[in-house]
């Protein structure tokens, strides 16, 4: 007798739903070449602080969030970072995007591509020194859904 639980016909209750509650997703470990690169990059373009540091590895956290980014010490090949597509970062004002772009390129970014997803809601994308694709945009949240804001 199968005892496996069957994904095809399985509906979770909404009380299953709601039975982890979470701060959402707080942290990404990245392998990269030089984590004292990585660190200083992150932190003139988001601002970000070091919250550990050891010989393998550095976490920082973004300004004003919950956010963790740890740096780990490898060997990434560039532009294959096989399963992360990209991964983003939600501005607080679409008069940023702008100044974002300076940034990403003074601080050693390549552009990948920039423009608006809709009208008022801009979007860049670009890679850090270790080729991740990072996103960069502002969303207009409808307020129906003003608890996401």
């Amino acid at each position: 007798m199968n005892h496996e639980p069957s994904t095809m016909n399985y509906q979770p209750s909404l009380n299953a739903l709601a039975m982890v509650k979470t701060y959402g997703l707080t942290h990404i470990a990245l392998k990269v070449k030089d984590i004292d690169r990585s660190s200083l990059f992150y932190q003139k373009i988001f601002g970000a602080k070091e919250m550990y540091k050891t010989n393998d590895f550095i976490q920082i956290q973004t300004a004003n969030s919950r956010d963790i980014i740890v740096f780990e010490k490898g060997n990434p090949k560039f532009g294959e970072v096989e399963n992360i597509v990209h991964f983003g970062f939600r501005l607080e004002s679409p008069d940023d995007i702008e100044q974002a772009i300076l940034e990403v390129k003074e601080a050693g970014g390549k552009i990948k591509e920039h423009g608006e997803f809709v009208p008022g809601e801009p979007y860049l994308f670009f890679y850090d020194p270790d080729g991740y694709e990072i996103e960069l945009w502002y969303e207009k949240i409808p307020a129906s859904l003003s608890s996401f804001q």
